[in-house]
């Protein structure tokens, strides 16, 4: 096939059907000295034939020794200049939000990569508003990026609303779609790995988030998605340690936020010690009972984190015989489940009073009035950011600034005790 406008900025593999190679394409090998060219990965995988194959990055589709991977160049002209860069909000933001926003804006000017460091409920979304329309104005590119499919889904409608004049690009592994030559994309970290070259602006979206910390593919797609003139912007509420170090190097401009832009300070968890068993023979603990009760007795929609994905269906079930609980609507959900982000939605929507769920609601996704309850806080599962993390989904809503975070455990352990002095740090 002839090359496609649509292509622009990406990068796919020889053995694909319909690839194109012409004059305006760059050809290069897969892989090259056991390394793969795509996710930087190291190459150990062998097929029967005795070609080595790239494991790591399988899930986009094979890629082995004697593969091509192809790349058409971006190209700017194709985005017209739009005035105020398309953006059609309306909204003002907060003395402390401007602040930042206006920062965000010098640093792109300056070609300054950026970290903003602002406490869970910030409004980060409505701060990155303004460069984005900057960076469209311009004729440019750019792209929001976050590990979790969930947030991919909860950022879309709110930039789509906030960009009405501009078409936004929207990926990730539980949608198909063409790929479209968007000046503003919204994806999943992993899809990061089609693009080469692509965005003159790259923000990275909870940049503390599994799967994308502490992966080393994920980190190069990062890096080779941006253009070498382009510049990336991090988010998070809970820096790491390499981002804080590039800070300190002057690689990074770190810009900091500690209030929730409706003003209010985060809820402070509190803890519950437990001495028998959150789990005994398919029964709930009763007194695990009378906390999920007790919330639900509020009208407050409540989110029940549980460590592992066995457990959803086990608390489900036990919730769902109580007869005390029979008139409540209560589901579960994780990232194996094929009705994931219908549940979410019902659960934003107040279908659902309990939700059951593993960490992958831990953070990027905002629910109106909700309290959460951690069980087995103490779980190896639960880092000290993941912990702050859900804590920071109570109490977003300006007019609910407050409400109920429970770490229940069996053992009080050093991230329990860092997570609620890092909260109490972000509250001075």
């Amino acid at each position: 096939m002839e090359n496609s406008p649509q292509l622009a900025g990406r990068q796919w593999t020889s053995n694909q059907q319909n690839f194109s190679i012409s004059a305006d394409t760059n050809k290069i090998p897969a892989i090259e000295n056991f390394y793969c060219n795509r996710c930087g990965s190291r190459v150990s995988g062998e097929l029967p034939s005795g070609k080595k194959y790239c494991r790591a990055c399988i899930g986009l589709g094979r890629i082995c020794e004697g593969d091509s991977l192809i790349r058409l160049p971006a190209d700017n002209r194709l985005f017209p200049k739009l005035k105020n860069g398309g953006m059609t909000w309306q909204g003002e933001l907060t003395s402390q939000q401007q602040k930042v926003s206006t920062a965000l804006l010098e640093n792109f000017n300056k070609k300054k990569n950026t970290l903003v460091h602002a406490v869970t409920g910030a409004g980060k979304t409505e701060m990155l508003f303004e460069l984005i329309a900057a960076c469209m104005k311009e004729g440019k590119r750019a792209c929001i990026a976050t590990p979790r499919i969930d947030v991919v889904n909860e950022l879309y409608p709110r930039f789509e609303a906030a960009f009405a004049k501009i078409k936004i690009g929207k990926y990730h592994g539980r949608e198909y779609h063409d790929p479209g030559n968007d000046q503003l994309t919204i994806c999943t970290t992993h899809q990061l790995l089609k693009f080469y070259q692509a965005f003159d602006l790259l923000v990275i979206d909870e940049v503390d988030s599994f799967p994308y910390v502490g992966n080393s593919q994920l980190h190069f797609a990062a890096k080779n998605a941006v253009k070498k003139t382009g510049i990336r912007v991090y988010l998070t509420a809970t820096p790491t340690e390499d981002l804080l170090l590039e800070a300190k190097s002057g690689e990074l401009e770190i810009v900091k936020l500690n209030r929730r832009f409706h003003g209010g300070l985060l809820p402070v968890p509190k803890e519950k010690l437990f001495l028998r068993p959150f789990l005994k023979k398919n029964k709930i603990n009763p007194n695990l009972l009378r906390e999920v009760k007790k919330v639900l007795a509020t009208g407050h929609p409540l989110l029940l984190f549980v460590p592992r994905i066995d457990e959803v269906n086990i608390y489900l079930q036990a919730l769902r015989t109580d007869p005390a609980l029979k008139k409540v609507h209560i589901a579960g959900v994780h990232a194996a489940d094929s009705e994931r982000i219908k549940k979410v939605q019902q659960f934003r929507e107040g279908q659902l009073d309990l939700l059951i769920t593993t960490t992958i609601l831990e953070r990027g996704v905002t629910f109106k009035h909700v309290w959460v309850i951690i069980v087995a806080a103490d779980d190896p599962i639960y880092t000290t950011a993941s912990l702050v993390q859900i804590a920071g989904r109570v109490g977003r809503d300006k007019n609910d600034q407050d409400g109920l975070v429970l770490y229940c455990y069996h053992k009080y352990t050093a991230k329990i005790d860092l997570a609620i002095k890092q909260i109490k740090e972000m509250n001075r």
